[in-house]
């Protein structure tokens, strides 16, 4: 029976009339595709023709658009055609037309050696597909069968034409192969023929590359065909003539790019290390570009060096191992690294005029690597040779990390700058590196030079060489404990003794004390040589990001010995913070800092801190209650409530955080009286409830509110009991108003911490009571709508059921309606939902015999729970879930297995669930596995992922390799 079609296009134009796939129809669909100005029909024209393409009829028509009289689109499309029926439908083509099929393709290709390239090179992909699904037992020569047929002297076609043909076919056999869709077997078995088959490509490719007399056009050909194969992982010494001669054509400009390409992909094989002696003759070779590569930095002819830079690094990156091994060549190989030290430090900024600097960065890694890795003799050895070298990278990087003159700065894109930002982060994170090899003789170099710059009055004043100094050592400082070494306090010193003129500068300066501030804690001493200039950076807003988390860092580390200066901080910060100097951002980190601060200040300290800090905020935010709700207004409360929630975080007279840090906690008394953060929320409590009455529909401000008893709740602890009962009553109040995630994530941390003491059970249970209630009525009424809802409320039940399984016990609680609307969640399609449903049961199941009414609801429900299981599995949920619904096989057949063994029977006898896939015998095997293991839930995960797959149909494809 003909298949039938609709007219692409038609569609407007009453009833469309249906058309076969004939050559007219694809020609028509193809005018419409390409000259159609209406998008829609385009679209209806593209859709219509990936339709024809696959369809039985395109062996037909293929072969008719590819007539001479047709133009090229229409050509190529046929030819597209074609390569897409082989590729795909191989299965389709009777073996008794291989051989018509090839000679056709021959044909074909012949034809259009002197015609249009595109078609010509879909036409060679299509043959190379051919040759690739008839390797090696239907066509066990295939590439010398190519080459032979296209080198036949009676051909019509000139030799040149021919000849690119040729090239083409072969450049696209290895690309072919390597995006093909082979089994895996198949494609070892090709690989190994390929490898065979390059005995005829070779030699082939050598001589045109050699002979005077080819045209720059076919070695151009040459060396793209040479770059395709080497890909295939040939034997590098199987290369080296050809990778000689490629060394030759880097002289000539056409050929240059081509030349690089074809030699870093065939020095670049994984394989390549092997040929130690191939490595050693490429050397000399690499070498021998020095001059060439000088001329070009010379005269400014950036490719040129990036090309040869690749080649150097290449070789380099790829075998430092390989070649370090090779003792008795220790001085060729370092002629190499100095090559490549060259290109590291290649005159120019990096981006604007030059760009090849960072292709170097990984190689210093790479080298580094290998010589640590040695043994302890060989290492020594390296040691010696190469330190020197690691200490002429670091001046190097310094100078590569330097900023232009303000001038030349000023005339650079942003996109410029951004670049050359994340090239000195890489700097940084390659001094960091080596660190490793240097050590503390690195700090002392840096020290040394930096001490020089600023005390030398012959040189003149450089503010970028200062700040690339103390980069390099901010870089250290940040990731490596510089408390031991000697040179930090000579730096703190020299630190005030530099001119800060300006704003790079001074950010490096900023970033250098932040990343020092560890040390200050241990030298409470020096912190009067640096906090003036943090707190005097504060004021200025093109240095918000460096000064203020500095001064948080200070804050945190250096708390203990800050209350001497703490009054002149608060006063800077609440300055900067009323002249809304900084981004919202960089005003919530200040608050912390401050948080930080006040917590190593005696309780009466802090109250009378606290009061001045927040008073401001607090008579702004009773100006904004009043006000009638608007934009502007949501601003500026969101801004005091994040700003309060940060204060608090961070503000904690207990040292939660430090009571790992014994010694630390004897500097302080342990406060008496009432937290200054209780004390202060319950001043607020009245005025954010006014706020939230009139802003209980926003969620950004209910979320900021919560925020603010969420942060205080974590960092306070138990010290927050006295705020539990009001504030369950007021997030009752606003639940059952509007139902919103966060107050159900706050509802979670209040179980969390405190349902567990008896003094505050009554009123967590009344809160826990009352928002499960409200849920389940939002479930009746339609969740869908609700994820987040829905995902906060289960992941609520499964912190009750674990802090306090108590709470299942209240007789107000509908276990049955809670179980019921979390088997309903599990069909969600949000994952996060469907994770946290299935936390729920995993935290659930466990409590069948401990808490009656869990058990009760299990026994008359749990089959239904089950089903949800399995249709999940059998392909209604995503594949990356399928551990999480193991976890709950898991555990009712670990806590309810008589009850599962009858489930899991019953269910999966029911035809075609819950996969119409599977077998009745996969079935039974899968509920008799799952059964039988009830200790070993890794197991249990590998048969869930197995079983979906069956019911997926997607067993034993490549499709289920990346999972």
């Amino acid at each position: 029976m003909e298949r039938r079609e609709e007219q692409p296009g038609a569609a407007g134009a009453g009833a469309a009339p249906t058309l076969d796939f004939t050559v007219e129809n694809v020609e028509k669909a193809l005018h419409q595709l390409y000259y159609d100005p209406n998008i829609e029909n385009k679209n209806l024209a593209q859709k219509w023709l990936m339709q024809a393409q696959v369809s039985p009829q395109a062996w037909h028509f293929s072969w008719q658009l590819l007539q001479p009289n047709k133009v090229p689109e229409i050509q190529y499309f046929g030819a597209s055609a074609l390569h897409i029926k082989i590729s795909r439908y191989w299965s389709d083509i009777p073996t008794d037309q291989y051989e018509s099929l090839k000679a056709q393709l021959f044909t074909q290709i012949t034809r259009f050696a002197t015609g249009s390239k595109i078609v010509l090179t879909r036409l060679c992909v299509a043959l190379a597909s051919l040759a690739l699904s008839m390797m090696p037992d239907a066509w066990p020569c295939a590439v010398a069968d190519m080459v032979r047929l296209f080198q036949a002297e009676d051909s019509p076609v000139d030799g040149q034409g021919r000849c690119l043909a040729l090239l083409e076919l072969l450049t696209v056999l290895p690309e072919e192969f390597q995006t093909s869709r082979l089994p895996q077997y198949r494609k070892s078995l090709v690989r190994a023929s390929l490898a065979v088959e390059c005995g005829a490509v070779f030699p082939l490719l050598e001589q045109l590359l050699q002979q005077p007399s080819s045209p720059s056009c076919v070695r151009q050909k040459v060396l793209k065909c040479f770059s395709s194969w080497v890909q295939l992982e040939v034997p590098l010494q199987d290369c080296e003539a050809l990778i000689q001669a490629a060394f030759a054509t880097l002289q000539d400009s056409e050929l240059f790019d081509s030349s690089v390409e074809a030699i870093v992909n065939a020095i670049s094989q994984p394989d390549a290390q092997r040929y130690v002696n191939t490595l050693l003759k490429l050397i000399p070779l690499v070498l021998g570009l020095q001059d060439q590569l000088r001329q070009a930095v010379q005269n400014g002819d950036m490719e040129t060096s990036h090309g040869i830079c690749r080649i150097a690094v290449a070789l380099g990156e790829n075998h430092s191992r390989a070649l370090l091994d090779q003792v008795e060549h220790w001085q060729s190989f370092l002629a190499l690294v100095n090559m490549i030290m060259f290109c590291t430090g290649i005159p120019g900024h990096f981006p604007v005029n030059e760009t090849t600097s960072s292709l170097t960065l990984t190689f210093w890694y790479t080298l580094q690597d290998d010589i640590l890795s040695f043994e302890a003799e060989k290492q020594a050895v390296y040691q010696q040779v190469y330190r020197p070298v690691y200490f002429q990278l670091v001046d190097v990087l310094l100078h590569k990390a330097q900023f232009p003159s303000d001038e030349e700065y000023g005339f650079w894109s942003s996109d410029e700058k951004e670049q050359f930002r994340i090239y000195r982060v890489d700097i940084s994170d390659t001094l960091m590196y080596v660190y490793e090899m240097l050590g503390a003789e690195l700090l002392s170099n840096l020290y040394d030079k930096l001490g020089r710059l600023l005390t030398s009055s012959e040189e003149p004043y450089s503010w970028q060489h200062t700040e690339a100094l103390l980069y390099g050592f901010q870089s250290i400082a940040e990731t490596i404990d510089v408390n031991y070494s000697d040179v930090v306090p000579g730096l703190i010193g020299l630190i005030p003794r530099i001119s800060i003129s300006n704003v790079q500068l001074a950010d490096t300066v900023m970033f250098t004390i932040g990343a020092l501030s560890e040390w200050l804690a241990d030298h409470p001493v020096m912190i009067n040589s640096v906090l003036p200039l943090v707190l005097h950076a504060l004021g200025n807003p093109e240095l918000s990001i460096s000064s203020v988390s500095t001064l948080k860092k200070i804050c945190r580390e250096c708390k203990y010995d800050l209350p001497p200066y703490a009054a002149n901080i608060v006063a800077v910060s609440q300055d900067v913070l009323m002249k809304q100097i900084h981004k919202t951002s960089q005003c919530m980190w200040l608050m912390q800092a401050l948080g930080f601060l006040l917590s190593a200040l005696q309780v009466e300290e802090i109250l009378k801190n606290l009061h001045s800090l927040i008073s401001p905020y607090i008579q702004q935010l009773e100006k904004l209650a009043e006000e009638i709700p608007n934009p502007s207004n949501k601003l500026a409360i969101v801004h005091i409530l994040g700003l309060l929630s940060n204060l608090f975080t961070t503000l904690d007279v207990s040292h939660h955080e430090d009571d790992h840090e014994g010694s630390e906690l004897r500097k302080l008394p342990v406060p008496q009286g009432p937290n200054p953060v209780v004390v202060v929320l319950q001043q607020v409590f009245q005025l954010i409830q006014k706020v939230l009455s009139k802003w209980l529909n926003d969620a950004q401000v209910v979320e900021a509110v919560c925020a603010i008893f969420e942060k205080s709740v974590k960092t306070l602890l138990d010290d927050f009991a006295p705020m539990v009962p009001q504030l369950c009553e007021m997030l009752g109040r606003m639940y059952s108003t509007i139902p919103q995630a966060s107050a159900l994530d706050l509802t979670r941390q209040l179980v969390h911490i405190f349902a567990h003491e008896p003094a505050h059970f009554p009123p967590i249970e009344a809160l826990f009571l009352l928002v499960t209630s409200v849920t389940l009525t939002l479930f009746q009424q339609g969740p869908r709508d609700h994820p987040d809802i829905v995902d906060s409320f289960m992941q609520l039940l499964a912190q009750a059921l674990k802090r306090k399984p108590d709470l299942f016990l209240c007789e107000r609680l509908d276990v049955k309606a809670v179980f019921q609307c979390a088997v309903l969640a599990l069909k969600f399609p949000e994952a996060p939902t469907v994770k946290a449903s299935c936390g729920f049961f995993t935290e659930l199941l466990p409590r069948c015999g401990e808490v009656e009414p869990v058990g009760k609801v299990v026994q008359e429900d749990g089959r239904m729970l089950l089903i949800a299981v399995l249709e999940a599995i059998g392909g209604q949920a995503s594949r990356s879930l399928m551990d999480c619904f193991a976890d709950i096989l898991f555990a009712l057949n670990k806590h309810c297995f008589s009850l599962l063994s009858v489930w899991i029977k019953e269910a999966l006898q029911s035809p075609g669930f819950p996969s119409a896939r599977l077998s009745p015998e996969q079935k039974d095997t899968f509920s008799q596995q799952i059964l039988r293991e009830r200790v070993n839930k890794r197991r249990v995960k590998e048969m869930v992922k197995e079983f979906t797959l069956l019911c997926r149909g997607l067993h034993g494809t490549d499709y289920t390799a990346d999972y």
